[in-house]
């Protein structure tokens, strides 16, 4: 029995052993046939859109707490109406909440941007123009889906 386990085995070995090194050598390329180096075939890269100031956030200039009534920014959350609170990539109203979706255009002083609202068991998208006035002590909130028309908001920074 141990007799015919042995000549498997010596079998296997033998197709393992040196027909594999002539194998190896068959299935490499011919000199003639070798690719051409890596830095001949790389494709042109495709221009890509330039990124948004800011990197994708609301500019810091803009961020902070704003109020259409000054005297709302002294009053406690839930109490301050009129107050927008702003951070990177949230606007915070009384009852509803912004969050940025999309920059389109942005700078140090301005952004206009897509934003997914929710408020008062509702959900809706806006766009809209945030835009620094009076050397900062202003800001302009423009809904630019509400159409050409529709009456800017103006905010006063908070202490």
């Amino acid at each position: 029995m141990t007799r015919w386990m042995t000549m498997p085995a010596v079998f296997l070995l033998a197709a393992c052993g040196s027909g594999g090194a002539e194998k190896a050598a068959d299935m490499s390329p011919a000199a003639d046939t070798v690719a051409p180096p890596a830095t001949d075939m790389v494709a042109p890269r495709k221009p890509t859109a330039p990124k948004a100031a800011n990197d994708g956030a609301i500019p810091a200039a803009i961020r902070g707490r704003w109020a259409i009534d000054a005297a709302d920014c002294i009053k406690r959350p839930g109490t301050d109406l009129t107050v927008l609170t702003i951070d990177a990539a949230n606007l915070r109203f009384h009852e509803s909440h912004g969050e940025l979706a999309r920059v389109r255009e942005s700078d140090a002083a301005r952004i206009v941007a897509d934003y997914r609202f929710s408020g008062e068991g509702e959900e809706w998208d806006r766009r809209m123009r945030l835009e620094l006035a009076d050397d900062g002590r202003t800001l302009v909130r423009h809904d630019l889906d509400e159409g050409a028309d529709a009456p800017s908001m103006r905010y006063s920074r908070c202490a």
